[in-house]
């Protein structure tokens, strides 16, 4: 080995040791949601058992399916009801549940009514059944001899809920005093409001960080939440399917196997699913409106614990979390503000998690959860006054550069914690916005549980679509901003509408890039006098940011927002920045940790990764340096592609692509052919930038190919199928696509592609109702949005008809003609031979023939001569073999069409009466071969050259009607 090798592979083990690294942390970040575990709990006991409950209105029994863990100590313990969130089951909870019965609690967790093994029919937390439900498990722990008493029928209770849970338990401690503390996360208040926020404030002050003060109209309805909430139904109906909700249970077979008496269940319905009627037609109406009815807003505000707070005086934990489009900060703020403004005892915490993502101090939320309940549960009852055993108010900042770990701050109060600074912006004159007929295409800001979508590139590009937006940004920060809360500000709006829906979001812009720090959208209706201006004061979402040095911070208005049932009236608006910028609120917080993923056992980590980084840095050196030396091209300036000695070797050791080179020149359509494993798609994913060749170059217009060339602009490519976001439609996806580019919307040729297509008015629908083949169309119109120079397309014709790529033939055709240059890797060669002017074929990594179509498949020296069905082919080859003259004879033995191929230096005249002479009957004489004919040929002699045709049961040594057959089975 070479010292170069030796340096190089030494760099790729530290790159491995590296990457195994952070592998291992990685995992431990992402399972710091999971609470964690005290060890071994051998002496923690679980019993399932069923709790009858209300029955439904329709006279339908039900039970529920409940599990009770319980500590392995003697005496009386304190309990716990644990709820699950929506579309869960008890066995969600089953390790925290162990977990905390191995703290000394008596722990009981269930299936809600509608949800796992549970009967019933699911009312989203009506006080009449879910919540009347959980009443019934308390009376249940009030009877054990295992429970701690307060008093008789009083046990020392404490109810822990996230979501759909979170709710229920501010709804139980309120409506059931022998609860003695409550723990809720990511909750509501009002579900009215959050399904139908409103960010159009009164323009009152903010008495909390998070407090929106909103009006009392509601706003655009959370659509895309909503379908989801009736998606994860249909999961709830295959639950109720199970016979147990838990695993690891310790109840018997029988007792199991009885755990949904007959008749328990009510009939679901194949749209509602185990929804209540009355809920399910209240929403259905809804999403087919985009308005909510009084009668849903109603009940909504009745399965809430906003009405039921005023009873609620019990200790009560809210942790509430910022990576969430379903219930943001503003839930729990109001929670809170109307719990302390009675007296209740109440802490407040801010996650970064939520229902968007997992929060990366999930430990430490989870400890001091534990730290509240231990504090009110355990040991003494707490007299009226004592401190909180939490700080009153604590935060997640924003995770730091090179940090995976929020810092912690402290606040001694939440209500009045917050004072407020303006941020300026620059207003300029009003911008106008539109908002497009039907409301299509929607900008993409925050799609729920997709929060990662806002860290891709084109984030910005997908929110800020042209003309449906509006940006004011502040001129560049002196100083770190940080903000703690839901910013404020002014707009004047006069529209061409008697109302206006307008989404704001708030997004950091550094070295030109925009990106969404929080990925939330504050939405807002507003009544409006069509040509008169409207002043609006709004907030947007409630969040904590930290806004750099040198960055400038822009306000993004846009019309529409895809996770929302906006108006679909074409409307013109006209907006206006008032009050010279933002009312940001900041806390004066203290630390209450400092953002760290390292324990003393992690420095050593730290020092192997640093070196592996070493080792990284310089493996990139050297790729930059080989970069480097792959300069422009002049000479071939006017040529579209050029390939040119192409190595790809895999870390495994395979060689997918040996020395590959070919040019596709102005005009041309050139087909990429080979068997599975030839190393087409490898070679276009090179072409393309997407992976690096270990040597070799690629060149489109002389200019040289890596990832992020600006040459990449003229090429479109559609390799290894198409992506795309499936709530959209086709027309929304294209444009989603090209704005991305960041071109104008003119040069998109949209017309031009939609022909290609051909899906009708099917391209405004959401793709996730398209066939195979129509996503197929919609990928090869993409890739030809902007009419690029050089068109790649890997296998277009997959899952297309017979008459959809006959329809393809000549568009290709056509689009070659203008100029441009069309690369296509395909399996199907009769459809390549009437579509390309040239051909490459590949096999084993490397290029075995090319040309053009015309030059492989017509030969002076090849005569094709065809027999009448059923004659004997081989025997006529037999004696042509004879013949001195003749190179070679091939058969083609397919009974319908044998044909027999001889290449030979004498006149075809001759040939063809030497064939005669065999006795056979001959039908037709032709100098063309199919493609295939020449595809089998070479890849035949290809396998032979490479040792690979030696056996009779090789590839290479069968006839080649067999082999033609296995090709056109393909």
């Amino acid at each position: 080995m070479t010292p170069r090798a030796a340096r190089r592979r030494g760099g790729i083990v530290l790159a491995m040791v590296l990457a195994l690294l952070l592998t291992l942390t990685l995992g431990q970040v992402a399972h710091a949601d999971e609470a964690p575990s005290v060890g071994p709990t051998g002496a923690v006991t679980e019993q399932a058992a069923t709790v009858p409950v209300r029955a439904e209105p329709d006279g339908t029994p039900v039970t529920l399916d409940t599990s009770t863990f319980t500590p392995g100590t003697a005496g009386r313990h304190p309990a716990l009801l644990l709820a699950h969130g929506f579309g869960g089951s008890k066995a969600d909870l089953t390790t925290r549940a162990r977990d905390l019965a191995a703290h000394g609690y008596v722990v009981v967790t269930w299936s809600a009514r509608g949800f796992g093994a549970s009967g019933g029919r699911i009312h989203l937390d009506d006080p009449d059944f879910e919540v009347a439900d959980a009443r019934k498990l308390v009376d249940g722990l009030a009877s054990r001899p295992d429970v701690l008493l307060d008093g008789t029928g009083d046990p020392r209770l404490g109810v822990v809920g996230g979501s759909y849970g979170g709710a229920l338990a501010l709804m139980l401690g309120a409506t059931d005093k022998r609860v003695d503390t409550v723990v809720a996360s990511i909750t509501w208040n009002d579900l009215a409001e959050a399904f139908f926020p409103q960010n159009a404030s009164t323009g009152a002050p903010p008495a909390s960080p998070a407090d929106v003060a909103p009006t009392s109209a509601p706003g655009p309805f959370k659509q895309l939440w909503a379908s989801t909430f009736f998606g994860s139904v249909n999961n709830a109906r295959g639950q109720a399917a199970s016979t147990s909700g838990s695993t690891g249970s310790t109840a018997s077979p029988s007792a199991t196997a009885t755990t949904v008496p007959t008749g328990a269940t009510p009939q679901t319905s194949p749209v509602c699913g185990r929804f209540d009627p009355t809920v399910c037609r209240l929403f259905l109406a809804t999403a087919e409106s985009g308005q909510p009815s009084q009668d849903l807003i109603g009940l909504l505000r009745s399965h809430s614990p906003k009405p039921l707070l005023q009873n609620l005086t019990q200790p009560t934990y809210l942790i509430q979390g910022m990576a969430d489009t379903l219930f943001g900060l503003d839930q729990a703020d109001a929670t809170s503000r109307a719990l302390s403004a009675q007296g209740t005892p109440v802490a407040v915490r801010w996650m970064d998690g939520g229902h968007d993502g997992t929060s990366s101090t999930a430990t430490a939320d989870e400890d001091s959860a534990r730290t509240w309940l231990a504090h009110y549960l355990s040991g003494p009852r707490p007299a009226v006054g004592d401190a909180l055993p939490v700080p009153a108010f604590v935060y997640a900042a924003p995770i730091p550069r090179r940090q995976t770990v929020a810092p912690l701050l402290q606040s001694t109060r939440y209500v009045g914690s917050a004072t407020s600074t303006l941020l300026p912006l620059n207003a300029g004159p009003a911008r106008p916005v539109l908002t497009p007929p039907g409301g299509e295409p929607s900008s993409i800001t925050a799609v729920p549980g997709a929060g990662a979508l806002a860290a891709l590139p084109a984030a910005y590009q997908l929110a800020a679509l042209p003309g449906q937006s509006a940006a004011f940004d502040s001129p560049p920060l002196d100083a770190r901003t940080q903000v703690v809360g839901a910013p404020r500000v002014r707009l004047t709006v006069t529209s061409t509408a008697p109302s206006v829906t307008l989404y704001l979001s708030l997004w950091q812009v550094s070295g030109g890039t925009a990106t969404l720090p929080r990925r939330l959208v504050a939405p807002l209706t507003v009544a409006t006098t069509p040509g008169s201006p409207t002043t609006i004061d709004a907030a947007l979402p409630a969040a904590t940011w930290t806004f750099e040095s040198g960055a400038v911070v822009r306000l993004l208005v846009t019309s529409t927002d895809s996770a929302y049932a906006g108006p679909r009236v074409a409307r013109a608006d006209q907006i206006t920045l008032e009050g010279g910028g933002l009312t940001v609120p900041v806390v004066a917080g203290t630390t209450l940790s400092a953002a760290s993923d390292l324990d003393p056992e992690s420095i050593g980590v730290a020092i192997a990764i640093a070196v592996a980084l070493v080792g990284l840095g310089a493996l990139a050196w050297s790729a930059r340096r080989r970069r480097r030396a792959s300069p422009a091209r002049p000479d071939l300036a006017d040529v579209p592609l050029v390939v040119t000695n192409l190595v790809k070797t895999y870390q495994d050791g395979h060689r997918a692509v040996d020395d590959v080179s070919w040019r596709a020149e102005r005009g041309h359509v050139v087909g990429l052919l080979g068997p599975n494993g030839a190393g087409k798609t490898t070679t276009l994913r090179m072409v393309m930038g997407l992976i690096r060749p270990d040597s070799g170059t690629v060149h489109v217009l002389g200019q040289p190919i890596h990832a992020g060339a600006p040459v990449l602009a003229n090429v479109g490519a559609l390799i290894e199928g198409p992506g795309f976001l499936p709530h959209l439609t086709g027309m929304q996806n294209l444009h989603a696509y090209w704005a991305a580019t960041g071109r104008p919307e003119s040069d998109a040729a949209y017309e031009q592609v939609l022909e290609v297509a051909a899906l009708g008015g099917s391209v405004e629908r959401p793709v996730r109702s398209y066939s195979h083949g129509m996503r197929q169309r919609l990928g090869i119109a993409q890739a030809m949005l902007g009419l690029p120079d050089v068109l790649v397309l890997d296998e277009p014709t997959n899952g297309l008809d017979p008459p959809q790529i006959a329809a393809m033939r000549p568009i290709l055709h056509r689009y070659a003609e203008t100029g441009r240059t069309v690369v296509v890797s395909s399996h199907l060669l009769a459809e390549v031979e009437m579509t390309c002017s040239d051909v490459v074929v590949m096999h084993a990594g490397r290029v075995v023939t090319s040309g053009t179509v015309a030059e492989l498949v017509d030969s002076a020296d090849t005569t094709v001569i065809q027999l009448g069905a059923g004659g004997d082919a081989e025997a006529s080859a037999q004696m042509l073999r004879a013949v001195t003259g003749i190179t070679s004879v091939e058969v083609e033995d397919d009974p319908s069409e044998p044909r027999v191929i001889v290449t030979a230096e004498l006149p075809r005249a001759e040939l063809v009466r030497l064939a005669a002479e065999t006795g056979v009957d001959i039908v037709g004489v032709s100098s063309r071969r199919h493609l295939e004919d020449v595809f089998l040929g070479v890849i035949a002699a290809a396998q032979s050259s490479n040792g690979s045709g030696g056996s009779d049961s090789d590839e290479g040594s069968r006839s080649l009607g067999d082999r033609l057959r296995q090709v056109r089975a393909r």
